[in-house]
């Protein structure tokens, strides 16, 4: 799969069944990076978010397993644009350098995080004018 330049929803495969329903992501047939990490995010209170930042290098697939929550991007000129994530076959692809944050959470949501990249403190930008000036650098 090609890597996109821009913030994207990605479908994931959706096996229907009585029994119950099935979606599955293999590597490089559904992201479009390989995959270094897994981490999921849970039992975020109602009403609050996660801190927004953004990664110089890694790119991330986020999907809801459970629940749904909204994943905001802005942009280096300011404007935002809200992604609502409520279907686990669905998956929202965040290139680097995309400034992102996790709100809107209801009841006993499941955020799941595929990475490019394992852990590494270096990589992320927790100041909004400093992300600005880094991505007009690059584009």
């Amino acid at each position: 799969m090609e890597r996109p330049t821009e913030t994207t929803i990605i479908n994931l495969p959706k096996v229907c069944d009585p029994r119950g329903n099935l979606s599955f992501i293999q590597n490089s047939d559904h992201v479009p990076f390989d995959i270094a990490r897994c981490y999921w995010i849970y039992d975020v209170p109602g009403g609050r978010s996660r801190d927004p930042h953004a990664f110089y290098t890694q790119c991330q697939l986020i999907v809801a397993l459970s629940g749904s929550f909204d994943v905001v991007v802005t942009r280096p000129d300011g404007t935002t644009r809200r992604h609502h994530l409520a279907r686990s076959y669905y998956g929202l692809y965040l290139p680097p350098l995309t400034w992102r944050e996790l709100d809107n959470f209801s009841t006993n949501s499941v955020a799941m995080v595929l990475s490019s990249t394992l852990y590494d403190a270096d990589d992320y930008i927790n100041d909004f004018d400093l992300f600005k000036t880094i991505a007009d650098e690059n584009t």
